[in-house]
């Protein structure tokens, strides 16, 4: 029999980013994969910009392939992907973030391995690149500690949702994402999924492209987010996250000066003054996520 090639969903969340969505939307409608065999939902979170009007166009020019979904009523990335999946007509779900971008054989060669494999879960390699004049210090400590999937997938079993393949059929066992989580869903997702007894991979021959955050206030507000997300996973799921005492000096602590001079220069030629000036990012990343985790508890996040 001639080979039926699964339906695929492509799932992008995005709240208040034009650019980023147009940046994705041009990269996923551009695959070699068979065009009736997948379906693109941009899910606007509540964007109050020009998004939801960008999203509109690719539906006009790509009506039978595009589609726009609205999640109003709950702010957070979690919400928007379960709205995507509630409307999902794909056997396999691809969750992509606005403003990554992927290689035209990127839906080809994540079926092929979803199929020949028969993985019900998988994680894909996410490259960080530096963006034309936005070559700083910030985007460089992004480059070297970005996303290590096959180290969470391997050692804390989940895969960032920027970057997964799951079948549908997952989260009819599982269920969603718990968007009660501000951050950390993915997590709180694949545990989830690795209880349940589905295998988890990671399949470093697939490549997606994440251009590095080269703002120091956008790091850092990122990372005050994941202080929330870690906070509300100790409330909501007490048992899979240790709760720290907000007296334990590792929370305000720099991180180890050797290890991490280690990290830095294991992947990077750099001078005295860039590693030093990389430490004070560190430190500067870790208060900001113990600032998030200290507001989610005691603060209005209450």
């Amino acid at each position: 029999m001639p080979f039926e090639p699964p339906s695929v969903s492509v799932i992008i969340p995005v709240y208040n980013d034009p650019r980023g969505i147009r940046m994705t939307l041009d990269s996923v409608l551009d695959q070699t994969y068979p065009e009736t065999d997948y379906e693109v939902l941009a899910v606007d979170n509540g964007s109050t910009d020009e998004t939801r009007d960008v999203i509109g166009t690719y539906c006009e020019e790509y009506p039978d392939r595009v589609r726009l979904l609205v999640e109003d009523e709950i702010q957070g990335p979690a919400a928007a992907r379960n709205k995507g999946v509630a409307e999902a007509n794909g056997t396999i779900l691809g969750f992509i973030d606005a403003d990554m971008t992927v290689e035209e054989t990127w839906l080809e060669h994540a079926v092929q391995s979803m199929e020949s494999n028969d993985w019900s879960y998988m994680g894909c390699n996410v490259e960080i690149y530096v963006e034309e004049d936005k070559d700083t210090l910030t985007a460089t400590y992004n480059q070297i500690f970005g996303f290590p999937i096959q180290k969470y997938i391997e050692e804390q079993h989940f895969s960032g949702t920027g970057c997964l393949f799951v079948r549908s059929e997952v989260f009819d066992e599982v269920g969603n994402f718990d968007d009660r989580l501000f951050s950390g869903e993915d997590q709180e997702f694949g545990n989830r999924v690795y209880d349940a007894g589905f295998d988890q991979h990671y399949q470093p021959a697939i490549t997606m492209y994440h251009p590095a955050r080269s703002s120091l206030p956008a790091l850092l507000k990122k990372h005050f987010r994941h202080g929330r997300g870690r906070a509300q996973m100790q409330r909501y799921h007490p048992s899979r996250v240790q709760k720290p005492s907000v007296l334990n000096p590792r929370n305000y602590l720099p991180p180890h000066p050797i290890r991490f001079y280690k990290n830095v220069t294991d992947v990077a030629s750099l001078s005295w003054s860039d590693v030093i000036l990389l430490f004070f990012i560190a430190y500067m990343k870790r208060l900001s996520a113990t600032a998030g985790w200290a507001y989610e508890h005691f603060g209005e996040g209450e």
